[in-house]
């Protein structure tokens, strides 16, 4: 499927994830299974009061790939951060459905949800593919993980605030040694989060890319690096007198200690997320970063 076409077969089967924290999350839910019903959609959720709730089948979110034809996250961001982790290597689209203001991955208000599902019964939307940074974790030369990322890896902090030496290396060749707080790698996608606070660049979704930033360097001449989709990452703990920890889209994963390195590069599989015709990647920049002037 290219980015921007129509799916041309039958989208009946719809997998439910919701952050039920959010205010009004029990009237959206209401109003989907209503709506879901007029239009004849069959209904997954991953919680069994939700599936009561929706008149939803009960299916665990990691079997939403092998079930549903388009995944709904309703909450925020972060929502749809973990659908696309439970999800990861599958070709479901992904619609984020925001249960507050709008968000850079959630793009579509709650009021719109009767235009997204039309759009749904209609095949009237457009599909965006993007890139996920697959980040494998060593000790000492043995392996001890691998996660996937579709915002961005992080490895730094700690039990203390005592500065760490981090060596980069780009496809084997040594970027160089970097006395600082920690490293973070951001996919285009997750260029909009913790990167664009450190200083980072924006990256457009369209961009193969990753984006490199150096946390707090200690030295005036460290900018940020954006290099291929196409290149094996490697960031290597030189010297620490603390536990590193390596977080994973926010969400902390592994301690990491002297000796430890990882290795990021472009995973094979993409996340596929479905957009309302009239969506703007550069509206939606305009609203969340307050840009100066713009009328978008």
């Amino acid at each position: 499927m290219a980015d921007g076409g129509i799916y041309t077969a039958a989208m009946k089967k719809i997998g439910i994830i919701v952050n039920t924290k959010r205010p009004r999350a029990a009237h959206i839910l209401g109003e989907l299974r209503r709506m879901a019903e007029s239009h004849g959609f069959q209904l997954y959720a991953e919680d069994a009061a939700m599936a009561k709730t929706l008149g939803a089948e009960l299916l665990p979110a990691s079997a939403f790939g092998g079930k549903v034809d388009v995944a709904l996250a309703l909450g925020g961001d972060g929502t749809v951060l973990y659908t696309a982790r439970a999800m990861h290597g599958s070709e479901v689209p992904i619609m984020g459905i925001n249960l507050g203001s709008l968000g850079f991955l959630t793009s579509v208000g709650d009021t719109d949800i009767p235009s997204a599902l039309d759009a749904i019964a209609n095949k009237t939307f457009k599909v965006s593919g993007r890139d996920v940074a697959e980040c494998r974790i060593f000790q000492n030369g043995a392996p001890v993980g691998e996660e996937r990322a579709l915002n961005d890896v992080v490895l730094g902090w700690g039990a203390s605030s005592r500065i760490v030496t981090l060596k980069l290396s780009i496809n084997g060749e040594a970027v160089g040694s970097f006395m600082c707080d920690g490293m973070m790698v951001s996919t285009p996608t997750g260029s909009t989060g913790h990167s664009l606070s450190a200083g980072g660049p924006i990256l457009h979704p369209g961009v193969g890319g990753f984006g490199i930033n150096v946390i707090c360097p200690h030295t005036l001449s460290s900018r940020p690096l954006v290099v291929p989709n196409s290149s094996l990452i490697e960031v290597e703990v030189v010297s620490a007198a603390k536990e590193l920890i390596l977080s994973i889209d926010g969400q902390d994963e592994f301690k990491v200690e002297q000796g430890g390195r990882l290795e990021i590069r472009r995973s094979p599989h993409q996340v596929r997320f479905l957009q309302l015709e009239g969506h703007s990647y550069f509206s939606v920049l305009a609203q969340k970063l307050h840009w100066r002037g713009s009328s978008l």
